[in-house]
């Protein structure tokens, strides 16, 4: 596994053929249990690392769609499994807990539930005020830029859109993790959001493209990955 923008971060990928990105998981390392967030499978050098880092305590999937390798994992270390409530009554696999919105996780971890997206409750995670980490709504195809899914897989693109703003509200994020593709900063996220029906690829705002209204601080910013 590979360290993150904090020492008490790693992640690991799987690169996806169809799609042509890839995957990303989350481990948090932390005194009170490590937390795993939608787990891919894991290699016999990442397991290996896993249990120097102490292992995994809780499992956190964002969205049915993003179970992943999470009871496999389970069933090798006893770990607990959280999904999104919006999904309890359909979700294929057994958790023992469900996340509300506005509902803190663990210490530290924040839930906020995505509405309009493809499964509905999605989550996202806030990490001590500065981490997001966002599952299949918000997404990185392209390095340093986030996009949303296709309006075809979209429940309600509104919601969906709205959803995206809250998050770009919040005050203190360093830093967006997507599972699906890579790392970005802040200011993505909120180039996400500025011209909804820009292009093709939804939501996305190329780093280049100027962005009225912002304060000249943020606009430095855009061109920090």
């Amino acid at each position: 596994m590979k360290q993150l923008h904090r020492k008490d971060l790693f992640g690991w990928s799987e690169f996806n053929n169809e799609r042509n990105l890839d995957f990303h998981s989350v481990l948090w390392v932390r005194e009170g249990g490590n937390v795993l967030i939608d787990p891919l499978p894991l290699t016999e050098h990442d397991h290996s690392h896993l249990q120097k880092l102490g292992g995994v305590n809780f499992i956190v999937i964002t969205n049915s769609d993003h179970c992943r390798d999470a009871e496999h994992i389970v069933e090798s270390t006893g770990a607990l499994v959280y999904g999104p409530a919006g999904e309890e009554d359909t979700f294929p696999i057994s958790c023992d807990r469900w996340i509300y919105d506005n509902e803190e996780i663990v210490p530290g971890l924040m839930a906020y539930q995505m509405e309009g997206s493809k499964t509905p409750g999605e989550l996202a995670l806030l990490l001590e005020h500065t981490t997001l980490i966002t599952g299949d709504l918000i997404r990185c195809h392209i390095g340093g830029e986030l996009c949303l899914l296709p309006d075809a897989k979209l429940a309600d693109k509104k919601k969906a859109v709205q959803s995206v703003k809250r998050l770009a509200e919040l005050p203190g994020i360093i830093a967006v993790l997507p599972v699906t593709a890579g790392r970005c900063s802040i200011m993505a996220l909120k180039r996400c959001i500025v011209w909804p029906d820009r292009s093709n690829r939804n939501l996305f705002i190329p780093a280049t493209t100027p962005i009225p209204g912002l304060p000249a601080r943020d606009k430095l910013q855009r061109h920090i990955p």
